[in-house]
């Protein structure tokens, strides 16, 4: 049974450096994992990659010969990726072992695991490859700065959670970055009765009782939940990966290897 991540969120949440601060801190603790990245329009990477979608289609290709946009032409790419599933990616994974650890670098545009099915398709995929699959979602910490923010960073990362129907960790990456720490730990574990005041000052009072669904299936239900990342600390790392080597039961299949120890002869 082979393991993966499937990293998601809007774009400019630091889906790219989670992977890289991945990599180095399995690295660090003698652990191999692979960065496949499912980016057509990515650059540069500071990780080793070892499967690229870039070779089999790459979004500056498809916008020069067929006149397309970023956002058009990425979902082109996706789908194109979708058409592929069973020649160029299957090809890709047979290279890998039963128990080998992917993690997928993904681009940013939101409707690709919000509605269109192209994602999901690619998740099923992997999983009748027996891959155990989970989705790892990121979202700026620096855009949390209200009520209103917050909910509709929820409201996203549960759209995901319905469209892919899979084991799911949220994240609040670049904590590193925060200066006010305190103000993003009140929605690490929300309150609704301070939140739910806070947001009807902010919206018109047609929308009070949206809003109190809108709270209570944050709170009632623990749909949402964030877990924060800050790179500048090993522990945090540490914690995010068992969060996500839970969800996916990694190791939890590993024969336990016990080492005989013959005794010394005396001589």
């Amino acid at each position: 049974m082979g393991y993966a991540q499937l990293v998601i969120g809007p774009a400019g949440s630091g889906k790219s450096t989670y992977c890289s601060s991945l990599y180095q801190h399995c690295e660090t603790v003698g652990r191999q994992i692979h960065i496949v990245n499912l980016d057509p329009a990515a650059e540069s990477f500071d990780y080793p990659v070892a499967m690229d979608i870039r070779e089999l289609i790459s979004l500056e290709d498809v916008m020069e010969e067929l006149g397309l946009g970023p956002n058009g032409g990425l979902v082109y790419c996706m789908e194109h990726l979708e058409d592929n599933l069973d020649d160029w990616l299957t090809e890709e994974l047979d290279n890998y072992l039963d128990d080998d650890y992917l993690v997928f670098d993904c681009p940013g545009q939101i409707e690709l695991f919000s509605h269109v099915p192209v994602l999901k398709n690619f998740v099923e995929h992997l999983k009748r490859k027996n891959f155990n699959v989970c989705a790892v979602y990121l979202l700026d910490s620096q855009f949390i700065t209200d009520v209103t923010k917050f909910i509709s960073g929820c409201m996203a990362s549960l759209s995901a959670m319905v469209q892919l129907e899979l084991p799911h960790v949220n994240i609040l990456s670049k904590m590193d970055l925060v200066t006010n720490k305190r103000d993003i730990e009140n929605y690490l574990n929300p309150e609704p009765q301070n939140l739910l005041p806070e947001l009807n000052q902010r919206m018109a009072p047609r929308f009070q009782k949206l809003n109190k669904s809108l709270i209570e299936l944050v709170d009632q239900y623990s749909m949402v939940s964030f877990l924060p990342l800050d790179l500048s600390k090993e522990s945090s790392i540490q914690y995010i990966l068992s969060q996500i080597d839970n969800c996916i039961q990694y190791g939890e299949d590993a024969d336990v290897k016990i080492k005989d120890f013959d005794p010394e002869d005396d001589d």
